[in-house]
Formats: structure tokens, C-alpha cells, sequence
């Protein structure tokens, strides 16, 4: 068992950053703190993104603090362009990520120390950075029937791209940014698309703002505050009209049908007796936040989720949840970073929080 002052769990944008601001206020990696990181390389959750999405086609992508993203081809996939940027940020840094590494669970221990249980150990910290963001677990809804579909089924976590779905019938289903990419893509090879959403999708028109950007993060903010579970971005924001958005509405692929009713073995069902056969259910319906590994420290409230303050954790003041709820942007990522290694250090040094 290692004893250390911090452990940072994830090394996506949030968990870098963190890492990062450690380093600069004086904590050495390896000795005072360790970043793990279940993935096999660097790249956090962009790593394993679909190879269609390039890097021209991110929206609002900031460089980690301390080191510009720049020259960047916006023709390369994302997945490659970012995996290389943070690889360079970790080496540039220090910053000497112990990588696969799975964290099982965080429970309390002795002397006021937290245990990380660990696919390479345990270790006892004096106080934790959770950086796990949400690409591990995938939300699947169920409907009934789903288990009878002949089809394929698939999450945005397993989306290769449009080539697979050549000369197929595919049912989207999801209203965010990830839904619709899929479908202009999917729309292009497919024998019939069809898009399906919960709630009518509100498409925003002109830029979004540092306004509107503070308006979006206040209502997340504020759901996080009362112990509920983050929503997701766009069920805030809307989703951007550019020029591809209006050019797939004119050619009717955004025509959005109501939420089925159920499943059958060749397609979807609504209760008015409308039908629609598919070879493939893609569901982009979202993920959720992969806290699991905390449970036993008993963190969430009876909301569902975890009640956060600045990024501490209400339930105990040596969790400090970063990528979560607000900070879940790049921008905010690398704020909540810096906000996160700001309070470790008073809880380090006795002064409370």
C-alpha cells in the first residue's frame, strides 16, 4: 500500500489539468501524487472516438492550461489530433500517468486516509481528484421488445463510422450533437434513415455566447448543487444551426419522428399503428457519469446524484469531482482543475474548506 496526498483518477482534460496545477503548486508526481489511467494510451475519451469525426468538425475544443494546441489538421481524426496533443502534454509536464490502471473502488480507511482499490494496488490518499468523466458508461434505454430485435444494436460508444451502415435501414435515436452526426453521416450511405427523439430538438440559430455559455452552465450548476444527476449539454443549449444542420433539414434527414412505444423483431412500433422496419437501432442517447468506484464512500444523494460545491463533494470534503456536472466541457474541465488543486491544498494544510 502506497501513501499519498492526492490521487487523481482519469487523465482525459480534467484529470491533465489537475495534474497539471499539482505540479505547478509544488506536488511531485509519484511521490506526492499518482494519475491513473484505465485507458491504454493517452487521449482520454477522445481516443475512442469515431474516425469520421474529425478535428475541423469539434466544437469548442481548448488547449490544456500551459500548453496551446496548435497547427492542428482538421482533416485527421480527432481521436488521433488530440490522443498526440495530450501525449506531448504529458511528457512536456512530467506528469507520468500510470496507465492501464483500473480503479475497482474508493472506501474509507485508517487515520482519515482514503483506500483506492486498484487493478495494480491499493493506495491510501490524503485526498482524492475524481477525473473519470462519462465515455464508460454508455445509457442505454430499454423498451420492450428491444431483446427481440433481429437487428444490430449499438451505443455512440461503439459507432465506427458511417461505411457499416451501407445499403442499410437505420433508426437514430437521440436528440444531441452526437444523434444528428451520426444521421448526416449515416443518411449518406444508408438504404433509409429515420431520427427519433423524446422531445421536439431545439436548434439554436446565431453564435453561442459568453452569455448564453453562463446561462448553460448555471442551470447544470444548479441541478448538481441540489443532488441531481448533470444533465446533458444540449438539453440546455440547444443544438447549433450551421450550414450541414440546415442542408440535411432542406433534404428532410432531420425530420424528427416521437419516441417509439416498442421494439419488434424487424423494426420499431408507435401505439397510433405506425411501423417502421430497420436493420440497425443506433442508440446516441448519452452516458452518464462514472462514479460507480465511489459508492462506498456513500456520496450520492437521494436525488441520484452527488451533491458538488466548487468541486468538493458536500458528503466528504476529500472528494473533489472534476469533469462532472458544470466542468464537463474542456473549458470547464481546466477550470475546475486548477479550482480542485486549490482546495486540496487548504484541506492539506488544515485550513477548512
Amino acid at each position: 500500500m502506497r501513501e499519498l496526498d492526492v490521487v487523481v483518477i482519469g487523465a482525459g482534460q480534467a484529470g491533465l489539468s489537475a495534474a497539471h496545477h499539482l505540479v505547478r503548486v509544488g506536488f511531485e508526481p509519484d511521490r506526492d501524487f499518482v494519475v491513473l489511467d484505465h485507458a491504454p494510451r493517452p487521449g482520454g475519451a477522445w481516443q475512442f472516438r469515431w474516425p469520421s469525426l474529425t478535428y475541423g468538425k469539434v466544437h469548442g475544443m481548448h488547449s490544456l492550461p500551459g500548453m496551446e494546441l496548435t497547427d492542428a489538421d482538421d482533416s485527421l481524426p480527432s481521436s488521433e489530433v488530440i490522443a498526440a496533443y495530450f501525449d506531448a502534454y504529458e511528457r512536456r509536464f512530467g506528469l507520468r500517468v500510470h496507465r492501464p490502471v483500473d480503479v475497482n473502488a474508493v472506501r474509507d480507511g485508517e487515520r482519515g486516509r482514503l483506500l483506492v482499490e486498484t487493478s495494480k494496488g491499493t493506495y491510501a490518499a490524503r485526498s482524492l481528484i475524481n477525473a473519470t468523466g462519462t465515455w464508460d458508461r454508455p445509457f442505454w434505454p430499454r423498451y420492450p421488445g428491444q431483446e427481440t430485435f433481429r437487428g444490430r444494436q449499438l451505443h455512440t460508444a461503439d459507432y465506427p463510422g458511417p461505411a457499416e451502415f451501407a445499403g442499410l435501414r437505420v433508426v437514430v435515436v437521440g436528440g444531441g450533437a452526437s444523434g444528428t452526426q451520426h444521421l448526416m453521416e449515416i443518411a449518406e450511405v444508408a438504404t433509409e434513415t429515420h431520427w427519433v427523439t423524446r422531445r421536439p430538438p431545439v436548434f439554436r440559430e446565431g453564435p453561442f455566447g459568453e452569455e448564453q455559455g453562463r446561462a448553460a452552465v448555471a442551470m447544470v450548476e444548479e441541478r448538481v448543487r441540489r443532488g441531481l444527476p448533470p444533465q446533458s449539454v444540449v438539453s440546455v443549449t440547444g443544438l447549433p444551426l450551421n450550414d450541414a444542420v440546415r442542408r440535411a433539414r432542406e433534404r428532410g434527414i432531420l425530420d424528427r419522428l416521437p419516441m417509439f412505444d416498442r421494439i419488434t423483431p424487424d423494426g420499431v412500433v408507435w401505439s397510433d399503428g405506425r411501423a417502421v422496419d430497420a436493420d440497425v437501432i443506433l442508440w446516441a442517447t448519452g452516458f452518464r457519469a462514472a462514479v460507480d468506484h465511489l459508492a462506498p464512500l456513500g456520496l450520492r444523494e437521494p436525488g441520484g446524484g452527488i451533491r458538488v460545491e466548487d468541486t468538493r463533494a458536500v458528503r466528504d470534503a476529500r472528494v473533489h469531482l472534476v469533469g462532472y456536472g458544470p466542468s464537463a466541457s474542456t473549458i470547464g474541465a481546466n477550470r475546475a482543475g486548477r479550482a480542485a488543486v486549490r482546495s486540496v491544498t487548504r484541506l492539506l494544510e488544515g485550513v477548512p474548506a
